[in-house]
């Protein structure tokens, strides 16, 4: 049988950053650009970038309804930085002038945009993961928190007393950049959920402080 396919959701932002690092571990990487590249992925990674571009994006390829339909068919999502915040049951942080930030949902957590300061606080700082034995040097650009994560989601770590990488099932939600750093333990980690079970192929329901590399946009 061959090994489950993954996808990079590549509008806007990391995506090459991920897609490589999934190469690296020797996965089959698809970029997703319309609905139809999701068909008989198994999983799916919503890098960070410009979070209000990457909902003008999708809007515009009209990804919405199909990538919530791809969860309810057992697809396992990660969202790192921008790709946290479009995951998320509720946003805030935005510009009172600004209309409310639209998202996917798929994991029950608040996140606040923009937490961890602009562009000139960006940081790197090793960090307490659960299931790791040693620290994971995590990239903090333009970061999200999570500030509220209901009762059936697993905060896995947290930075400075805040909630930075949480789990729901088949979906995780982390506010930095493991795609910068050369350790790959959460990119396996995410493999790991694709194992576990996948979706059935071509839809129909299933039960279901060092500086950091420039980022190409930031959320």
């Amino acid at each position: 049988m061959p090994a489950a396919e993954v996808g990079v959701l590549a509008l806007q932002g990391a995506y090459r950053e991920h897609a490589a690092r999934l190469r690296g571990l020797g996965a089959s990487v698809r970029e997703v650009r319309l609905p139809r590249d999701l068909a008989g992925l198994a999983g799916l990674v919503l890098p960070g970038g410009e979070s209000t571009t990457m909902v003008r994006l999708m809007d515009e390829y009209a990804l919405w309804a199909p990538l919530r339909d791809f969860h309810a068919r057992g697809g396992a999502l990660w969202g790192t930085c921008a790709g946290a915040i479009l995951l998320a049951a509720e946003v805030t942080g935005a510009s009172p002038a600004a209309p409310a930030q639209r998202s996917l949902g798929l994991i029950d957590v608040t996140v606040q945009r923009n937490a961890f300061g602009r562009q000139l606080d960006s940081f790197t700082t090793p960090l307490e993961v659960a299931g790791l034995d040693t620290p994971f040097p995590a990239v903090f650009i333009r970061a999200p928190v999570i500030t509220h994560a209901g009762p059936g989601v697993e905060v896995l770590a947290r930075h400075g007393g805040e909630a930075v990488l949480a789990r729901q099932g088949r979906v995780m939600a982390s506010s930095f950049h493991p795609e910068l750093t050369p350790d790959a333990r959460l990119h396996e980690l995410f493999l790991g959920l694709l194992e576990q079970r996948a979706p059935r192929v071509g839809g129909g329901a299933e039960s279901a402080p060092a500086r950091p590399p420039t980022l190409p946009g930031s959320a």
